[in-house]
């Protein structure tokens, strides 16, 4: 019994001698750990205020490049910002560096970790000064995307022979158009588009100066051009009486919403080719369908410029899906305010890309071929339409061969 008892008692003896030993391998590294100095993560001698003035004072280009404007406009916009109390800054994050960073995500695709280190941020802080400009958005939207208010035929209408008198009641024209998105994929099916891609079609409407009017957003990448409208219209949309926009062929022709001939030749290309054949129009229909062309050719101008401006909204972004519906948004309110301040564009056709070209998501232009939706019109609005639209080709016609 004895002899078990010291069997027992050594094995504990060794034990206690196992435990000090590795004990005291432990104890340095806990030490180390515990007392060792931490790294700082945010190592720039410029903080990101200073990086914002850096950028605005520095060379021309460089607010260009990092914020997609001119120091002048961007100034502008801030002052704005402060000046209607929708900003407000802090100590830590003025509004100048918070403008600056929301211009910077869009203009670079940034991600959070990135401006986290452009900025000097936290990621709270980070996230936070970006939601509040996100959130600002419908806002801004209602201040800087405004249908027409004047009923007065627009200038470059009035002076062209081409356009006037047939388009004097067109207010500006109309298209969808696709845009990126990322989102999780068991929720992701209504928003595949024909190509396979992931989208939110979103509509828009410009004036013959190349501002945005009107824009509706959120709808899923599989949503025809024509639904989105009919859409729009059951919350509000509205064309003046006696006005109407000009729109392709994947929409129903309406006297508010004057699409071409069907079946006719329509693209511009198509008669570029014609008229180095000198080959005259064979009828109203080609007449009428070139001209139109020619006018609604201000809304796909006017979205080149925006997506040249913004390649953001030629990716898919890191951001939550009713975010990037946002951002989406600002971009157009931005080019806008940009436009309205009479920024420079030209730049933007001799810089290289700030988002590799091969990451651009192929999406859907027009839609064209894919109207099946746009005959869910009440017979007497396409009537109109019809009637609208063959008066002004009668007299399109027999002017031209006058």
């Amino acid at each position: 019994m004895d002899s078990r008892m010291d069997r027992i008692r050594k094995f504990m003896l060794q034990e206690e001698e196992d435990d000090d030993e590795l004990f005291l391998v432990l104890l340095p590294a806990l030490y180390s750990s515990l007392y060792e100095e931490k790294r700082p993560v945010h190592t720039s001698y410029l903080s990101g205020a200073q990086l914002v003035k850096e950028i605005l004072e520095g060379h021309e280009s460089w607010p260009k490049v990092e914020f997609r404007m001119e120091p002048e406009i961007f100034r502008a916009v801030s002052d704005y910002l402060k000046r209607e109390h929708l900003l407000e800054g802090t100590t830590r994050v003025d509004v100048d560096e918070q403008l600056g960073m929301f211009m910077y995500m869009i203009s670079h695709n940034a991600t959070n970790q990135d401006l986290q280190k452009k900025f000097q941020h936290s990621a709270e802080t980070v996230h936070r000064k970006l939601n509040e400009i996100i959130n600002l958005t419908p806002l801004l939207v209602q201040r800087f995307v405004k249908v027409p208010t004047s009923l007065q035929p627009h200038p470059k209408i009035m002076s062209n022979p081409r356009f006037w008198p047939y388009f004097q009641n067109c207010i500006g024209a109309i298209d969808g158009t696709h845009i990126p998105i990322t989102i999780a994929e068991e929720i992701a099916a209504p928003y595949r588009n024909r190509k396979g891609t992931l989208s939110q079609n979103m509509m828009v409407a410009c004036d013959f100066d190349l501002n945005f009017t009107f824009i509706s957003c959120g709808w899923e990448g599989s949503a025809s051009d024509a639904g989105v409208l009919r859409s729009a219209i059951s919350k509000g949309f509205e064309v003046p009486a006696g006005k109407f926009y000009l729109v392709d062929g994947g929409y129903g022709n309406t006297s508010s919403f004057l699409a071409p001939y069907p079946g006719v030749r329509y693209h511009l290309d198509e008669f570029r080719r014609r008229r180095r054949n000198h080959t005259g129009y064979a009828n109203k229909e080609e007449l009428f369908n070139h001209r139109h062309a020619l006018l609604r050719n201000y809304i796909e101008r006017a979205i080149g410029v925006l997506k040249k401006r913004f390649p953001l909204l030629k990716v898919g972004n890191h951001y939550p899906i009713e975010s990037q519906i946002r951002i989406h948004a600002a971009c157009i309110v931005f080019y806008n305010i940009i436009r309205c301040q009479n920024g420079d564009e030209d730049w933007l056709d001799h810089q290289p890309p700030l988002i590799p070209p091969e990451t651009y998501v192929d999406v859907p232009e027009g839609d064209d071929a894919h109207h099946q939706d746009a005959h869910h019109q009440q017979q007497a609005d396409l009537n109109n339409g019809n009637n609208l639209r063959d008066q002004i080709a009668l007299q399109m016609w027999a002017d031209y061969n006058n």
